[in-house]
């Protein structure tokens, strides 16, 4: 069974920085791209960022680069999305998921984890 599993969210000021983590088990995440997404509150889902299988492609929603930053470790088999200059309007449910190739649909995807960013 393959479950895809976020965490590191939380509660930060305006300008903070949080990173938030993807693990997968049932399957080698090192296999596939992985995308992040998120859901603002009244807000369609939105996708922020993604990254290739082998880390050398990233790409990211236009609000958020120069901000976050995307990165693996297949070591670890680990995605990572640091998020820095947080601001309220980044507040949402943060969820990770898997794809063949950024762009393509997206297959496994995780519970999410909340991230609030507020005074």
């Amino acid at each position: 069974q393959v479950q895809v599993v976020e965490s590191g969210g939380g509660s930060v000021q305006p300008g903070g920085s949080l990173r938030l983590s993807c693990a997968a088990s049932g399957l080698t995440l090192n296999y596939y791209a992985v995308g992040w997404f998120r859901q603002g509150p009244g807000k369609e889902r939105e996708g922020v960022s993604c990254i290739s299988s082998g880390g050398r492609s990233t790409f990211y929603e236009e609000s958020v680069k120069g901000r976050f930053t995307i990165s693996r470790d297949n070591a670890k088999n680990m995605v990572y999305l640091q998020m820095n200059s947080l601001k309220p309007q980044d507040t949402a449910v943060y969820h990770c998921a898997t794809t063949d190739r950024c762009g393509r649909p997206y297959s496994y995807w995780g519970q999410g984890t909340q991230v609030t960013v507020s005074s």
